[in-house]
């Protein structure tokens, strides 16, 4: 039995199917594919017409224009000329007696279209419009990449962990895949492939090569921050706020709370009953500590807070244009404590404050 033979216009129709299937499952507007495509068509139709058109080819092919029939695919060429009592540029006008022809109802300075359509435009036009397809989906789906993640920044979404390779883990976050890089990793944590894991979203952005990357975290401040917020209704509410956080990755945290209602405590809030808010937190972070403290505008009162669990006797404070500093006196038996094991508690408090801490026992102050 001989074979069909494939006709322009079944060509046509399988186009236009392929694009609404094409619009469907990538959820773009199919409108604006046509749009795309017929003003590819116009571009290369200008560039075709103005061929040997010399030093005015420009201005011969602006008038032109291309219609996509949006059931059948088919395709037209017009170019749009005036109608004029004596035509002095055929490209862009036609004669009073030449429009009334085509034209009855046509008169003098109307615009009118004329149909201008190559032969085999079709076909041609049918493989010109799949490349432009091709990069208006890219184009496309590049956009809602972009709009759907940067309504993410700076909020912690959950991902499936794809593989691990050169340091690094590829995530899994919906429509793409991202980078937890060793930077943004927690020291000691491990992750299995196929495992679900929550992440910050520190960012989302565009490459050179136009490639949209979100960058991932689970090393920074934000990741605590947006934790105790998911966990701790009050901040949800307004009603407890988290003035500032400083964190060792992996190691241990402190955080500053303050409270907008007198009947609410802060660090209560945030520690929860029994324990179970900042519990929660901590099994996220795989154990890292966690120290939660009353912030207060009182830089003197602030700094014996941020140094908890030490007791503190004196606070001196000295302010200038370059730094803040202040001295701080604990009890000798208290010394290590404020200090902390390799600094840390002291380090931790000082980044906390935005004050440079520098720690003494009363027998070296007095």
């Amino acid at each position: 039995m001989a074979k069909k033979k494939e006709t322009t216009q079944d060509a046509s129709s399988e186009f236009i199917k392929a694009i609404e299937e094409l619009a469907k499952e990538k959820e773009i507007d199919k409108e604006t594919l046509f749009e795309a495509i017929e003003s590819s068509l116009v571009m290369a139709c200008k560039r075709e017409f103005g061929k040997g058109e010399g030093a005015d080819s420009k201005k011969s092919i602006e008038n032109v224009r291309v219609d996509m029939n949006r059931q059948t695919g088919e395709f037209h060429v017009y170019m749009e000329k005036t109608v004029v009592a004596e035509v002095t540029d055929d490209s862009q006008e036609i004669s009073e007696a030449d429009a009334a022809e085509q034209f009855p109802e046509s008169k003098l300075g109307d615009v009118v279209s004329i149909e201008v359509t190559p032969k085999n435009f079709g076909r041609i036009a049918t493989q010109q419009a799949k490349q432009v397809v091709v990069q208006k989906i890219r184009e496309e789906e590049k956009r809602i990449i972009q709009n759907q993640y940067e309504t993410t920044e700076h909020s912690i979404i959950t991902g499936v962990v794809q593989r691990y390779n050169n340091g690094a883990y590829t995530v899994n976050i919906g429509k793409i895949d991202a980078l937890l890089t060793p930077q943004e990793q927690v020291e000691g944590e491990e992750f299995s492939v196929n495992e679900r894991i929550r992440v910050y979203v520190k960012g989302v952005r565009e490459t050179p090569k136009g490639v949209i990357r979100v960058i991932i975290s689970r090393s920074d401040e934000g990741f605590v921050k947006h934790l105790f917020q998911n966990e701790v209704a009050e901040i949800q509410d307004g009603i407890v706020e988290i003035k500032s956080i400083s964190r060792e990755p992996g190691v241990r945290s402190k955080i500053a709370v303050t409270s907008y209602d007198p009947d609410v405590d802060a660090v209560g809030a945030c520690v929860g009953m029994n324990g179970e808010r900042v519990n929660a937190v901590v099994d996220e972070l795989r154990g890292e500590k966690i120290d939660i403290v009353e912030w207060s505008e009182d830089p003197t009162i602030f700094i014996e807070n941020a140094l908890s669990p030490s007791k503190v006797v004196r606070v001196d404070i000295e302010e200038n244009e370059n730094e803040r500093k202040a001295e701080v006196i604990v009890p000798d038996y208290q010394l290590s404590l404020a200090i902390g094991k390799e600094g840390l508690n002291a380090k931790l408090a000082a980044r906390l404050t935005k004050y440079k801490i520098d720690i003494k026992s009363e027998s070296q102050a007095y």
